[in-house]
């Protein structure tokens, strides 16, 4: 298994189809509360572990999936309320250097994730078809990304660090 992507990239090959996109809903519903019980025990020197050589921290993971996750919702809004907007990339490993990265309690995050999942589910079950084919255009890597194959990359992400979370947690025994 390779540590830094245990469940593997993103995948999905052809048309979105609805059962998929309920799926992933039902992924981005589950990960807050999935997400607290991951760290429920942890330690404040387990959560200061990198998940992996040169990783992040436990800590560090939570507090990205916050922030990944809000820029993620801004993006939806973006698209659904303009036409192909151009998002505004960010610099994920400095945010993570960041004091409240570093220092701020992972319950705080882990708050917001429930809270920004709750608003974000409501958003895409109201969405249809049409919605999710919505478009938005990403400049770091030149893509044009329809919102229902982000849903699909969002709803990975939020597995794929809790991944890292957990599969840290089997290796060193906690």
């Amino acid at each position: 298994m390779d540590d830094r992507y245990p469940i593997g990239t993103f995948q999905h090959q052809g048309e979105v189809t609805s059962d998929q996109r309920a799926a992933w809903i039902k992924e981005i519903a589950e990960l807050p509360l999935l997400l607290k019980h991951s760290v429920a025990n942890l330690t404040q020197d387990q959560l200061s572990t990198p998940y992996r050589k040169g990783g992040w921290q436990v800590r560090q993971v939570v507090h990205h999936l916050a922030d990944s996750h809000m820029n993620s919702l801004m993006r939806f809004k973006l698209a659904l309320t303009e036409d192909h907007p151009t998002i505004r990339p960010y610099d994920e490993a400095l945010w993570a250097e960041l004091a409240d990265s570093l220092k701020e309690p992972v319950d705080t995050s882990i708050s917001l994730i429930a809270t920004l999942h709750g608003r974000w589910v409501t958003l895409l079950e109201s969405m249809n078809a049409e919605q999710f084919a919505r478009t938005f255009y990403h400049p770091r890597s030149g893509e044009t990304v329809p919102l229902d194959r982000c849903l699909g990359m969002y709803a990975w992400h939020g597995k794929h660090h809790l991944a890292q979370i957990t599969s840290l947690a089997v290796r060193l025994g906690w």
